[in-house]
């Protein structure tokens, strides 16, 4: 039989997770078909599905009414019912987890977006959550703000599992990369077996594209018109190139002799937002070793369905991705600015999304109270 579009990506070295989880979607045993059938090996969160699922269906209603008859505020219920939720997915990637030694398998939650300006804040929620989920395959979300970077090293310093999100810039990458190696040397001085230690860093894609190819259209010149769609990719694939530096590097050898595991690029923010774009751009162009790409389930099925999965496609094209970074700034759009740009309003989404997902509760409970 001739390989899925799925199976060719995961033999080229990329990791497959869903940005979806529901407890519908639990429940049902859909997992199983997207385990066994898209190649699936791991899933991501965020407070907009958790809202969306709360939404949809009636597979809360019973925790909700238990929470409600003792008298949870929102912020309890909305700990309670994520941890849940991560911890059943947990278990059904556990076999995974185990068979990959932690590398894929893994099931993020996020800390509450409100306190991405809070270092302690942060650093006390992520254990929080660590502790409520008590699973082993799970990576706790911090956003890559300047005040996230000590948050990070000092998780990762407890023996947690971190997935950084919110990753824009190549500045921040290279950041993150260091407060990741920071908080591995403190983890080795803590005691902790660095083999058990895991992390990704979700550098954001199609974001970057959309922000740029409106400055693009507003330019309203065929030099602009010819860069349209082209920068979320060279962003990305700049981005691997100061992954391959870093860990490469002495330092990291140091580390990886103690037994760590390198901190992953993640793909993220990979649904196409311009209908006028392939629907799989952000999988078949970002295709490298040691990746993992996650997808909105649209995504994944269109990958899956007609994918053109053709080998890497990301290393060897540096100079050509500077070239249009390069081109950017000749036309007047600031590489700084759209990035810092993204990274506010990505923080506002995400506090929006919060936001969203406690009104969601709210009214959840004050049905259930009758």
């Amino acid at each position: 039989m001739t390989p899925t579009p799925t199976a060719v990506l995961s033999s080229a070295g990329v990791s497959i997770w869903l940005d979806d989880l529901s407890r519908e979607r639990i429940n049902s045993g859909a997992f199983k078909r997207l385990i066994e059938e898209l190649n699936v090996v791991g899933v991501t969160t965020n407070p907009s599905i958790f809202a969306a699922a709360l939404k949809k269906g009636e597979s809360y209603a019973a925790q909700v009414g238990a929470l409600a008859n003792a008298g949870a505020d929102v912020d309890r219920a909305v700990f309670d019912i994520t941890t849940h939720d991560v911890a059943q997915a947990c278990d059904i990637f556990a076999e995974e987890a185990k068979r990959t030694n932690g590398v894929d398998g893994r099931v993020s939650i996020e800390v509450d977006p409100r306190l991405a300006r809070d270092t302690a804040g942060t650093i006390e929620e992520a254990k929080r959550l660590h502790a409520k989920v008590q699973r082993t395959n799970v990576l706790i979300k911090i956003p890559a703000t300047v005040e996230g970077l000590e948050a990070i090293s000092t998780t990762l310093a407890a023996g947690i599992s971190v997935n950084v999100t919110l990753i824009f810039s190549l500045e921040r990458y290279r950041e993150v990369i260091n407060a990741f190696m920071v908080g591995l040397e403190q983890a080795k001085e803590n005691g902790h077996d660095l083999a058990t230690i895991h992390s990704v860093a979700s550098f954001f894609v199609s974001r970057v594209d959309a922000e740029i190819d409106k400055r693009l259209d507003a330019l309203g010149t065929e030099e602009a018109a010819a860069l349209r769609g082209k920068a979320g990719l060279a962003n990305a694939r700049l981005a691997y190139q100061v992954y391959e530096e870093a860990f490469g590097s002495e330092r990291w050898k140091v580390l990886a002799a103690a037994g760590a595991r390198p901190q992953r690029p993640l793909w993220a923010s990979t649904g196409v937002k311009d209908p006028a774009y392939p629907d799989t751009l952000y999988v078949t162009g970002l295709v490298a070793e040691g990746v993992v790409n996650t997808m909105p389930e649209k995504t994944l099925e269109a990958t899956a369905d007609h994918g053109d999965i053709t080998g890497d496609t990301v290393t060897g094209t540096y100079a050509d991705s500077n070239e249009i970074l390069d081109r950017l700034e000749n036309i007047g759009i600031s590489y700084k600015e759209i990035v810092d740009l993204l990274e506010e309003e990505g923080l506002d989404k995400f506090v929006a999304s919060w936001g969203e997902l406690l009104e969601t509760v709210t009214t959840a409970l004050d049905s259930a109270k009758g």
